[in-house]
């Protein structure tokens, strides 16, 4: 019978004949005691092996150059499956198109956004030690202010960081109402590392949207995840609410989500400006 010694010499002679193979580079040589060399850093790239029965076998090994060689196509075979899974995860964030490629360095900063993009930043770049705490974000304010691409460059920040993201506004899961059905959607907005809720208090006041938004806002507090939330209302708005019904729904954000104002023009006022100067001086002058 085969002892276990023997099994393992023979794995270890079929691997050392393939590895020779792809050990060998043209130009390597054998040095005076018969050891195979690289022929750039001229190390040994065999090494003798002696076996508790006296038996010895010569077994490839690897020299500075085909370490460094393993480690450069670890290197891009690790790229390459973060690459596919940033793609997948932004597939899977609902994230509309347009902010697909929001990012902290193609924003244009002004004296109106410099402190929200400034604090922004730094929530993306502390994630990780605020997804633990449960850290969250309320941008509210000014209409077209840039809170909604802000925060899609949170999103896209975290994402490139290999964290799950869902991107999405509560009118949107409200006008769905069969993904409310699908567990599986439902799972996934409550596990997500970050949920961003796009435009809250643009949604209906029925007594279903009202139950709806909260049920999500609370899932993400009983699991410990944290959420950024965009609304135009403002903070007097949502610490007294016209509809009292709103209110626990707004402790509850209030309680996980630190609140950050939006002033200033709207961006959207300024490039439909932008885009008139332009017209008006091709047309006109």
């Amino acid at each position: 019978m085969e002892s276990l010694g023997d099994a393992f010499k023979e794995v270890l002679r079929a691997n050392t004949k393939e590895q020779r193979t792809t050990n060998f580079e043209k130009g390597d040589y054998k040095d005076d005691e018969g050891f195979l060399r690289c022929c750039i850093c001229h190390e040994r790239k065999e090494f003798d092996l002696e076996f508790p029965d006296g038996e010895v076998m010569r077994v490839p090994v690897l020299c500075k150059c085909g370490v460094r060689k393993r480690d450069e196509e670890a290197e891009r075979k690790n790229l390459a499956e973060k690459v596919e899974r940033i793609k997948m995860l932004k597939a899977n964030s609902l994230m509309d198109r347009k902010f697909m490629e929001s990012t902290f360095d193609s924003l244009v900063v002004n004296q109106d956004n410099v402190k929200q993009v400034k604090i922004c930043r730094r929530y993306a770049e502390k994630f990780e030690e605020l997804r633990k705490k449960n850290q969250g974000l309320l941008l509210f304010g000014t209409v077209g202010s840039g809170k909604t691409h802000l925060a899609c460059c949170i999103g896209n920040y975290v994402m490139d960081n290999l964290r799950a993201v869902i991107a999405t506004s509560l009118v949107k899961i409200l006008q769905n109402a069969d993904l409310l059905k699908d567990d599986g959607f439902v799972r996934q907005m409550s596990m997500a590392d970050l949920l961003i809720l796009d435009d809250l208090g643009a949604e209906r006041g029925t007594d279903f949207a009202l139950e709806t938004v909260y049920n999500v806002i609370d899932s993400r507090y009983r699991t410990g995840k944290p959420m950024i939330v965009t609304t135009n209302m403002t903070l007097a708005e949502m610490q007294n609410p016209a509809d009292i019904r709103y209110k626990r729904i707004y402790d509850r954000i209030f309680e996980v989500c630190y609140p950050v104002e939006f002033t200033g023009k709207s961006w959207r006022m300024r490039e439909a400006a932008t885009r008139f100067d332009a017209m008006k001086k091709l047309l006109e002058e």
